[in-house]
């Protein structure tokens, strides 16, 4: 220490010993540890962040003051709660100082929400946040499936709840169950539970592992810390981006979780959930019996009423009878102006051939071959001038030609023609192969229709065709008379008949059938030989 007395200047030294800077820091450093080696700290959360080291930073602060505070790694992992801005919470740690920046910090070892109000604005915070982005809409929730084949539980395989759904499954319905073991509290739970529903929802089938059909994430009843692990926003988002159905089932009827408001239902117990989750086979059966009663019935009412419907609507229709007569009297009256009408038109085509065998006289004919073969004349007189003419035109062009003629370009030109006379011969040899086999298909088409429409498959069918000795078709009876000789072709062969008693229209029948029994047992018959091809050789009538 120093002192100017009149200009001079005196030292004086104290007793304090002196330190360097980091001497001094490391005492304070020393004295706040020892001092301050296990302190509880209530405050609000402020600034929290985790860098990639996997540490977390945060300031813990009140109306007042702030104080630093540092998680480090393998604290943070086992924590209970995640920090969050703005929670209340009750730090566990010791003070030290960071001698860098001359401030001092709390490093963390424990931290806990301060009483469940806390716990529960939390909770309601992370539900306005997931409802504003629409994971609580009804509308997105999807339909649990009827009668599921595999149904997939995430919770503990220790615990009374798996025991109490295979129970319930038993009892109901037995389906495949694929249980994925999670730890349903402690720090590891909410990534545990997200981990399995993803899993899940990656099954595709194809490893021999069905897919389910359907979700059921349980656990039994606790304390709102003991199911604080449900009310993890890794795990709500995990239960709304599943594509297959998820029933909830954590805790006890009263207890709500976030994952209760996302999934697609939420059961009020384990038990239920599996209640829920299958139908009853007991109720299946019985609601199946009477479906089925219910279904004979409605068929009988049907059958009775469509009986009654068929029998009032038969008594409306008219008679076959009434239906056909006047058809019929209207062929009566047409076959009766019909032969009339025959010799009338024969009339009508007589008089039109008489008018013009008028008009061809042997005089008219020669008139015309004299005024031909003038013509004729005329035009051999005027062709033979024209073939002088184009005669002596075409001496002319071959003189002026002939100078430009040589034998290269003569056989260079015959070449090319040979050549395009081959080309030429190849294209009419394979248009006539085309040509004959579209023919030849024709002439099988025509011969299949003409085999299809001949009376050869009429006489198949046991018809027979009757021509006179004129080799005319006889269509009737009234056109043969006792003694006349007729040809009954049959499809195998052919008859000669007589025709005997057959001299009116009132013995026709007894004309027929006379003739028939020639046919079929003839005395004087003997039979046709046939050709080749199945015919007699004469002209191919119609029975049509």
């Amino acid at each position: 220490m120093e002192f100017d007395f009149d200009g001079q200047k005196a030292r004086a030294t104290s007793n304090a010993p002196e330190f360097t800077v980091s001497e001094l820091s490391g005492k304070v450093k020393n004295f706040i540890e020892s001092e301050f080696s296990y302190v509880r700290v209530r405050g609000e959360l402020g600034r929290v962040s985790t860098p990639a080291s996997g540490h977390v930073y945060l300031d813990l602060k009140d109306d007042k003051s702030v104080i630093s505070g540092v998680i480090w790694r393998g604290k943070a992992a086992a924590l209970a709660i995640r920090p969050e801005q703005g929670l209340e919470v009750i730090a566990v740690g010791k003070l030290t100082t960071f001698p860098g920046q001359s401030k001092y910090q709390i490093v963390i070892d424990s931290i806990e929400p301060a009483g469940q109000g806390a716990l529960m604005a939390l909770l309601e915070e992370r539900k306005k946040k997931l409802a504003a982005e629409g994971l609580f809409d009804e509308s997105i929730k999807k339909k649990l499936p009827f009668m599921p084949k595999t149904i997939g539980i995430v919770t503990s395989p220790t615990g009374a709840v798996i025991r109490d759904m295979m129970h319930g499954f038993r009892e109901r319905f037995p389906v495949h169950v694929i249980v994925w073991p999670v730890r349903v509290q402690g720090e590891s739970a909410s990534k545990e539970v997200a981990r399995a529903i993803v899993g899940f929802n990656k099954i595709d089938g194809r490893s021999g592992i069905p897919r389910p059909d359907v979700l059921i994430v349980a656990r039994g009843g606790g304390s709102l810390e003991d199911l604080w692990g449900f009310n993890e926003e890794i795990v709500a988002r995990a239960a709304a981006s599943s594509d297959i159905p998820l029933i909830s089932a954590v805790g006890h009827e009263t207890d709500w979780t976030l994952i209760d408001y996302v999934s697609d239902a939420r059961a009020p117990t384990p038990t239920k959930a599996a209640e829920w989750a299958v139908p009853k086979y007991s109720e299946l059966v019985e609601r199946l019996g009477d479906l089925k009663l219910r279904q004979l019935k409605t068929m009988s009412r049907q059958l009775q009423t469509k009986r009654s419907d068929l029998k009032s609507a038969s008594r409306g229709l008219p008679r076959l009878v009434d239906l056909v007569g006047i058809p019929r009297q209207r062929l009566d009256g047409a076959a009766g102006r019909l032969g009339q009408a025959l010799l009338g038109f024969t009339r009508t085509k007589r008089g039109q051939f008489q008018r013009f065998d008028g008009r061809l006289q042997p005089h008219i004919l020669m008139n015309r071959i004299i005024g031909g073969r003038e013509r004729i004349g005329l035009f051999r007189q005027a062709l033979g001038r024209t073939m002088v003419q184009r005669l002596k035109f075409s001496r002319e062009t071959h003189n002026r030609l002939r100078g430009g003629l040589r034998p290269q370009m003569m056989m260079k030109a015959i070449s090319q023609g040979g050549h395009d006379l081959h080309n030429l011969q190849d294209r009419r040899d394979r248009a006539i192969r085309s040509n004959l086999k579209q023919k030849r298909q024709r002439l099988q088409t025509l011969s299949q229709l003409m085999n299809s429409l001949g009376y050869q498959n009429v006489l198949a069918r046991g018809f027979a065709l009757v021509r006179d000795e004129a080799g005319e078709m006889v269509r009737g009876v009234t056109h043969l008379n006792s003694g006349d000789r007729i040809n009954v072709e049959f499809v195998d062969g052919k008859v000669l008949a007589e025709i005997q008693d057959a001299d009116g229209n009132d013995q026709n029948k007894k004309a027929i059938k006379k003739s028939t029994s020639v046919s079929q047992k003839p005395k004087k018959a003997k039979k046709i030989k046939k050709n080749d091809d199945g015919t007699d050789g004469g002209a191919q009538g119609s029975l049509f």
